[in-house]
């Protein structure tokens, strides 16, 4: 993309900056980001970004921490990632329909807390390799059925936000390894399944099958976005060539 980018782990980091309410501010990331892609553009030799940053952009680097974000404004800032493509129309019917079990407790008043921003990114990502059966039950092994009741204490064994966080900075990982000439294929999977295993370890306290499961599910998150990368890689080159022939 052209304009104002974030990483899924830029991405990672400021949900759970919402999430946390801790020092680290979203201003702070937006800014850091900002900082990163004009870099990138003057080492390029490319024009510093001079087009308004987008609204969810400005949005939250004056509104200090907000508590939750409307699907309009959850889908506007996962449209700023590398290859994702979320709709608010399509996050609607996952939240009204696909995956309306997971959605049923309200979390941040008429809003979407940041642990369901991340579920919404997570199908958006898992959706280019799976079809919604599997997302939902991969989801329903990693975070169990949601209990709505007042004062429940029920908590999964490993929190949304911490696992997009995790796979983002896999994802992250990767691509640095593919510039640096280590190959496709096996060698690759190798190195990621070895990260994926060592992040499960860290992020899961639960029991042998928990932490296999979460291993899987990274594996599975960061090939799917690899996935969305070839997909609009393939895109790119169809488009490129209709339109040299004239269609």
């Amino acid at each position: 993309m052209d304009g104002f980018s974030l990483t899924r782990a830029e991405v990672g980091h400021l949900l759970m900056a919402m999430e946390s309410g801790g020092q680290e501010q979203p201003a702070d990331i937006m800014q850091k980001a900002w900082s990163a892609r004009s870099q990138t553009r003057r080492l390029n030799d490319h024009p510093v970004l001079s087009e308004p940053l987008p609204a969810i952009a400005m949005k939250l680097m004056k509104s200090g921490t907000p508590k939750g974000l409307s699907l309009h404004e959850i889908a506007e800032l996962g449209q700023l990632v590398e290859f994702a493509s979320p709709s608010a129309t399509s996050m609607q019917n996952w939240v009204k329909r696909d995956f309306k079990s997971i959605f049923v407790c309200p979390q941040a008043g008429k809003k979407y807390a940041p642990g369901q921003a991340a579920l919404l990114y997570m199908i958006d990502d898992l959706k280019s390799s799976l079809d919604f059966e599997s997302i939902r039950n991969l989801f329903a092994i990693l975070f169990g059925k949601p209990d709505c009741r007042e004062g429940s204490s029920a908590k999964p064994f490993i929190e949304p936000v911490a696992l997009y966080k995790s796979y983002a900075a896999l994802y992250e990982e990767m691509k640095v390894l593919g510039r640096s000439g280590v190959r496709i294929g096996s060698q690759l999977e190798e190195h990621v399944r070895m990260r994926a295993d060592k992040a499960a370890n860290l992020l899961a306290l639960g029991t042998e099958p928990e932490r296999e499961a979460l291993r899987n599910f990274l594996l599975v998150a960061v090939i799917s976005v690899q996935s969305a990368y070839c997909q609009a890689l393939a895109r790119r080159y169809s488009e490129a060539t209709l339109f040299l022939g004239g269609h």
